[in-house]
């Protein structure tokens, strides 16, 4: 793994102080860090994940809608910030490593280093009953 942005770096300190379930990736999508809060939800210590590609972590935790359908990685608010650049948030329900479905609801925020600079997006989830959320992109 290379050097990392400043604002990379700020993001997984920050996510390290939250008791929220807090998840940050790189420009590329690539993981740089969850916190123990997501660990708990996602049912895997980031020690175990390590620095997974957008292609594994949009997949592995099985993402559904609120009627069972699989989501694409282009509908997850993760990816949503990283490719619009822009704030996103959904309800959907996930498989956790630990073999639970929860629903979650995760708002995902784009970092910039400057206006004109993007370096990644941080995501904050927490569990919640999916039917009683809605979608808003």
């Amino acid at each position: 793994m290379g050097q990392q942005n400043l604002v990379l770096i700020l993001a997984r300190e920050l996510a390290d102080k939250l008791a929220t379930a807090t998840f940050v990736v790189d420009q590329s999508g690539r993981l740089v860090y969850f916190n123990e809060g997501a660990a708990d939800i996602l049912g895997v210590t980031f020690g175990e994940a390590g620095h997974l590609p957008l292609e594994r972590w949009a997949s592995d935790f099985e993402p559904v809608d609120e009627d069972g359908r699989p989501l694409p990685p282009e509908a997850l608010p993760l990816v949503i910030a990283l490719q619009n650049q822009k704030p996103s948030h959904r309800a959907f329900k996930i498989k956790g490593q630990d073999g639970q479905v929860r629903g979650i609801a995760v708002t995902a925020i784009p970092l910039f280093a400057r206006q004109d600079e993007f370096v990644g997006a941080i995501a904050i989830f927490w569990e919640a009953p999916v039917a009683a959320t809605t979608e808003a992109r």
